[in-house]
């Protein structure tokens, strides 16, 4: 098992350049990058929504995303102005996978996103050697900015407001 998880601070007000985002626009980012991934992930061709469970606390989405050689199934929870967790069944070219993005705000304002990400590496997958656990570790962190950046480019595009 490959556990890993870093934060990205949001707001700083320490860099006044960098506008702040609301809770609600991070929110509505990741509930855009859920319902539209290949806005947000290099190499993915197409996502097919195979169902959308509306509940109470939170919605499920099934969904198919197709890399062109290789297809994942997963499972998205969205948890309203809270969490995204993904859930990734495992193929022979792809482990058992968990994913979440947690929106935390430990004083009003200051707004952080949680990445924690899974790796189930058995059930035939090899145990991963130092060096490529690093390089995923920095692909997730350069993914996960470029998720922060895209919500920014959106905020400012105006399509995070309801």
């Amino acid at each position: 098992m490959l556990r890993f998880e870093h934060l990205i601070q949001i707001n700083d007000p320490l860099v006044p350049l960098l506008t702040p985002l609301t809770r609600e626009q991070i929110w509505r980012g990741l509930f855009i990058r859920a319902h539209e991934p290949t806005e947000f992930v290099m190499g993915l061709e197409s996502c097919t929504i195979e169902a959308e469970a509306v509940g109470q606390e939170h919605t499920v989405l099934k969904r198919v995303l197709d890399f062109g050689p290789f297809q994942v199934h997963d499972e998205v929870t969205l948890t309203p102005m809270r969490q995204v967790k993904v859930l990734a069944t495992a193929t022979e070219l792809w482990p058992r996978s968990e994913a979440t993005v947690r929106i935390e705000e430990p004083e009003p304002d200051v707004l952080f996103l949680r990445f924690i990400y899974e790796l189930d590496l058995q059930d035939g997958h090899s145990e991963l050697d130092d060096t490529v656990v690093a390089l995923r570790k920095q692909a997730y962190i350069a993914a996960d900015m470029d998720t922060v950046q895209r919500i920014r480019e959106l905020a400012e595009s105006g399509r995070l407001v309801h």
